[in-house]
């Protein structure tokens, strides 16, 4: 019986396929794109735009469908990642392979085991401060925060409000807006 070969990153950046990503050695397809995740992307990444404004709070690269390397068996494509300039002072390119101080998934249905359980637990090993779930259907955002080597959830918006949500805090958000109300 022949060995089950991992996928690398390397892999990855010469598949013929649209839309993958690479998750523990297996290139995947990513979910088919729906209206839903395409309005609560959209909107949210506009919410967050102050961030990435020297007029604004500043200090941010906001990137939608982004891929980052973390690991050789592990490069999943992002539905919203952000980095601090202070850590990444140049405009990212390409495969990023610095991991985010946030990262933003919105989940969508029949693939809420990679983001729940599979990516919650690379970015936690990772340390990424911050990570946070978009439920479009179920209208709700849960908030994650590293404590230790350890996420505890820091929010958890089951309602069209405003709410300022680490670690976007210097700005109320309207989760209304961001779910397409």
């Amino acid at each position: 019986m022949e060995a089950h070969k991992l996928n690398t990153i390397a892999d990855l950046l010469v598949s013929p396929e649209e839309r993958v990503e690479l998750i523990n050695g297996e290139i995947v397809r990513r979910p088919m794109a729906r209206a839903e995740h395409g309005v609560v992307q959209g909107n949210a990444r506009e919410e967050l735009s102050p961030f990435s404004r020297k007029s604004g709070p500043g200090g941010w690269w906001i990137i939608p469908e982004v891929s980052v390397a973390y690991e050789l068996h592990q490069c999943p494509c992002h539905d919203l990642a952000g980095w601090r300039k202070e850590r990444m002072p140049q405009r990212p390119q390409g495969v990023i392979d610095l991991a985010p101080d946030w990262v933003c998934e919105i989940v969508s249905p029949g693939h809420e085991r990679k983001d729940t359980f599979t990516l919650f637990l690379l970015l936690q090993r990772h340390r990424v401060p911050f990570y946070w779930l978009i439920w479009p259907e179920d209208r709700t955002l849960i908030a994650y925060q590293l404590d230790g080597d350890h996420y505890r959830i820091i929010a958890t918006l089951a309602e069209p409000i405003r709410a300022r949500v680490p670690p976007f805090d210097d700005i109320e958000l309207d989760l209304a807006y961001i779910l397409g109300d």
